[in-house]
């Protein structure tokens, strides 16, 4: 069990340190709204995450040769970089107005932060390969208990959801330094980058 929860905590880290557009949503989104629609944005990956390991979990045999095919990696990869180019493109374009002392935002924002995070986990390629490997190799091929891979999943999920929030809380209190213009810049730098991910992306699935 212990060796499992090990091996669950590297892998929980080995995802903590990636910086994929997961890492810039979050980021971006912290230090231009704050630390709730920061860690909002969080609870959706996170839900995404919750729903990949039950999914997968329970009908990886029947998901595998799906998943596996190539017109399913050519659409959920064109899928993919869509969400991605669109995203960086409306944080690229748009003007940052901030005024801290007025930042309080309707349930309707907060669904649109829980959206952004849910949408990108979802539909990056990325989650689809690491949950697909993870439980093909570390739980159905070793043919570990339940209790056994409940430990090792949920050891995943929480290095996870520590991480993010962590995250969170450091790009916030990275905020104090920063001028309204260093902030424009970032989520400018954000843009672009989520914009080059899903540029590559869709050249990944094309050629």
């Amino acid at each position: 069990m212990m060796t499992l929860i090990l091996e669950g905590i590297m892998l929980g880290c080995l995802l903590a340190v990636s910086l994929g557009p997961i890492f810039i949503a979050l980021t971006q989104t912290s230090i231009e709204k704050g630390i709730l629609p920061g860690l909002t944005v969080g609870s959706g990956i996170w839900i995404s995450d919750f729903i990949f390991v039950y999914v997968f979990y329970n009908f990886i045999q029947i998901l595998k040769e799906t998943i596996e095919s190539e017109s399913f990696v050519l659409w959920m990869g064109l899928s993919g970089a869509v969400v991605l180019f669109v995203f960086g493109l409306v944080l690229l374009i748009k003007k940052t107005k901030l005024d801290y002392s007025q930042l309080h935002f309707s349930m309707k924002s907060y669904m649109g932060f829980w959206f952004k995070g849910f949408l990108i986990n979802t539909i990056n390629p990325f989650t689809f390969v690491f949950w697909m490997g993870v439980i093909s190799t570390y739980v159905i091929a070793r043919d570990i208990s339940s209790t056994e891979s409940l430990a090792f999943l949920g050891t995943i999920l929480i290095i996870i959801i520590l991480s993010d929030t962590g995250k969170v809380y450091l790009a916030h209190g990275l905020k104090k330094w920063l001028t309204p213009k260093h902030i424009e810049k970032v989520s400018n730098v954000s843009g672009v980058i989520l914009m080059l991910f899903g540029c590559f992306l869709a050249y990944r699935v094309l050629i």
